[in-house]
């Protein structure tokens, strides 16, 4: 199946479901998830991922190779991130469908912010900070908006001059927002905001600690791979921090420098996700704590979209049969 023919078959609101599912499953220690394999294309700046999963009560199995490479969109026209899926059906190894996979990532990881903000976040929210304007902030905005169902203000602030063309872009898509509108400086999303989204490809702190308050809840999807961060590191001490893979995270995700470097420990972090949504452990549990939840990426979030489009692609009849054997 082509990128396009994901586009067309699921929802934010379906795929929530599912992520929220395998999210759940992990907490419940029945998946089998491999950490990320990379090879990094250091001259381009850029890395290659692979990502297999096994989600075993749900019998859900598949492996994705995706790319991160920043300068694609200037140099190239091409999307910073690309991506194949493939499903496999567990009993026999045989690969069910290849399906184009940008926008199941997108997708998927936005769904993991929505689900995030649902746990995390303080249920009056209604302004968000976006820090940075491109794919994910859009998946990102369209989780939050399933959680929240309408929101107050949406500010937004781009690489590259980004936000004015965001902003623009979801004023004519949403409704349900009272105002959307690009600022010139970091800060000036931030401040004040219930909810702030960061997604750049920043590898220094872009949100300093004196642009944080309490009840404010950050969801941190940029850092994804060894040397990224976005947040002052001053935030992490005083916030409860929620990740979606200790392991993947203490490489990749936000907490990745700080740990490094000895600003925070493993005894700082207080849960993954998945033990959140099982029940195992409470999530925002006062409406001043400040919480931040560190997005990786996780392959079992991949499998569970790719089976939603595999079937909704068998109902409906969309793509075609390769013979491969």
């Amino acid at each position: 199946m082509t990128d396009e023919e994901v586009k067309e078959l699921v929802s934010m609101r379906e795929v929530m479901n599912e992520v929220e599912l395998a999210f759940r499953e992990k907490g419940l220690k029945r998946v089998q998830m491999p950490a990320k394999t990379y090879l990094f294309y250091g001259k381009y700046d850029g890395d290659l991922r692979v990502m297999p999963s096994y989600l075993e009560g749900l019998d859900v199995s598949a492996v994705k190779i995706v790319n991160s490479h920043p300068e694609n969109k200037t140099k190239y026209n091409l999307p910073t991130v690309m991506a194949i899926v493939v499903l496999v059906d567990p009993k026999t190894g045989f690969p069910l469908a290849i399906m184009g996979g940008k926008t199941l990532t997108d997708m998927r990881t936005g769904a993991a912010g929505g689900i995030a903000a649902k746990y995390l976040a303080r249920r009056d929210s209604k302004i968000v900070g976006m820090v940075g304007a491109g794919a994910q902030a859009r998946t990102q905005l369209a989780g939050l908006l399933e959680v929240y169902g309408e929101l107050e203000e949406v500010r937004v602030w781009g690489l590259y001059g980004t936000g004015d063309e965001f902003a623009a872009e979801m004023r004519a898509k949403y409704d349900n927002i009272g105002r959307i509108f690009s600022v010139k400086s970091v800060g000036e999303a931030v401040e004040g905001a219930d909810i702030v989204v960061t997604a750049t490809p920043s590898r220094q702190p872009l949100v300093m600690d004196n642009m944080a308050c309490p009840g404010m809840h950050f969801n941190c999807i940029g850092a994804d791979a060894p040397g990224k961060e976005e947040l002052d590191p001053v935030i992490l001490k005083k916030a409860k921090i929620v990740v979606d893979d200790y392991e993947q995270a203490s490489h990749g995700g936000e907490i990745n420098v700080p740990l490094s470097l000895g600003i925070i420990k493993r005894e700082d972090i207080w849960a993954e996700i998945g033990e959140i949504v099982a029940g195992l452990k409470p999530g925002r549990e006062k409406p001043e704590e400040i919480t931040v939840f560190s997005s990786t990426g996780l392959a079992i979030q991949d499998a569970v979209t790719a089976k939603l489009v595999y079937d909704k692609a068998t109902k409906k009849g969309v793509g075609r049969f390769i013979k491969i054997t």
